[in-house]
């Protein structure tokens, strides 16, 4: 198979393995591209992105700009705070005028789950969803997974527990269904109060003990507290949760084999894990950032050559 199965990235259920596998052989490809002393590729000159961010984002953003640069496509970028929104414009009407400069692809990052899915229906461009509210974020899921089989040489068989804020995490959900897709073992992991109750419905169980979870993985993905999703307190202090659901070195170093440590970013240092482990040899989040690029071209060149007549 040569070509994505979808005409949009809304979501990792909408794909088929294939389409994963086939994404993460562009992003090698990619990846030696962007390690070359020129790190551009005149892929994309006839291809006009437009990022539209309704939510703050800053990685996401940057990664997704850097990708469409290095594949010398025009890039419009548009951020909801300094714009029209503000003033009551409605997100079709933000699109369409988007649209009217000729846009092929449009980047969305939007507050609500299902934007995406919504835009998709409505505009002709073809749609990437850089994160839908609580609901799925697939480019970080797939660059998660490519970091997985980099290091590990192969998600299929691997054991991934996913630790911290579940309940309002777009990371997690696409995490669990990009790995189950690829033949990994997912376990979730953290305070009862950000663990979604329909999670074993997925085929996802819930481990409460991080210590017995982290012994049985063979990656652990540590994920952020929410604090700007969280209406009321999950638990009792940020203190208590160090205690209960933080890695330091001293937990790694007495497990009885060496796992691997992920991060999709932003970092609460201290918190979810400390310096010395984000920093350390166990960790491959800086991989993750590179990879970021490299899966994110990947995804753009393989939809931008549906756009094709």
């Amino acid at each position: 198979m040569s070509d994505l199965s979808v005409h949009h990235l809304l979501g990792i259920k909408y794909l088929k393995e294939q389409d994963i596998q086939l994404i993460f052989e562009t992003a090698d490809h990619f990846k030696e591209v962007i390690n070359r002393p020129i790190k551009k590729v005149p892929s994309l000159r006839d291809i006009t992105i437009a990022n539209i961010f309704f939510e703050n984002s800053t990685r996401t953003k940057l990664s997704f700009e850097l990708a469409q640069k290095r594949l010398s496509a025009d890039v419009i970028s548009f951020s909801a705070a300094q714009s029209s929104v503000k003033k009551g414009e409605t997100l079709i009407d933000t699109v369409n005028n988007i649209l009217a400069m000729k846009v092929d692809m449009v980047v969305m990052r939007h507050a609500h789950p299902g934007a995406a899915h919504f835009l998709a229906q409505q505009v002709k461009a073809s749609i990437i969803n850089a994160g839908d509210g609580a609901h799925e974020h697939p480019t970080q899921a797939l660059l998660d997974s490519y970091s997985i089989r980099e290091r590990l040489g192969d998600v299929a068989g691997k054991k991934v527990v996913i630790v911290g804020d579940i309940l309002h995490s777009r990371v997690a959900l696409s995490n669990i269904f990009a790995l189950q897709m690829q033949g990994a073992e997912v376990r979730v992991c953290g305070p009862k109060t950000l663990i979604p109750k329909y999670i074993e419905s997925l085929g996802v169980k819930v481990e409460s003990n991080l210590r017995q979870a982290l012994e049985w993985c063979d990656v652990a993905n540590m994920l952020r507290i929410q604090n700007e999703r969280l209406d009321v307190s999950y638990f009792p202090s940020t203190r208590e949760y160090v205690q209960q659901y933080g890695v330091n070195q001293t937990l790694l170093n007495s497990l009885s084999k060496e796992i691997v440590i992920m991060h999709p970013g932003p970092i609460n240092r201290g918190v979810e894990i400390t310096s010395e482990v984000a920093d350390g040899p166990h960790s491959v989040i800086l991989d993750q950032v590179e990879n970021g690029v490299a899966i994110r071209m990947a995804v753009i060149y393989l939809l931008a050559s549906k756009l094709k007549p």
